[in-house]
């Protein structure tokens, strides 16, 4: 199985970076740094994925796939 596809950017708002991985719903991290944001974020994920087993969920494919990677496929 690929990995999922993660998302890192800075906050204005939060005055800091937030990572988040969009097929797994509210699966998201806050960071001061993008390391420190994927670090959470990495964290975030293992989590959800152990609840989702433990609760008998489905948990879904890598399937998300940012726009600049879509054209250039084409």
């Amino acid at each position: 199985m690929k990995d999922y596809h993660i998302n890192i950017f800075y906050s204005e708002e939060d005055h800091g970076y937030i990572a988040d991985i969009p097929d797994l719903r509210h699966c998201s991290a806050f960071g001061d740094s993008p390391y420190d944001a994927l670090r959470e974020v990495l964290a975030a994920k293992n989590a959800w994925l152990l609840s989702a087993k433990k609760h008998k969920k489905q948990i879904p494919q890598p399937k998300y796939k940012p726009l600049s990677y879509q054209v250039s496929a084409v």
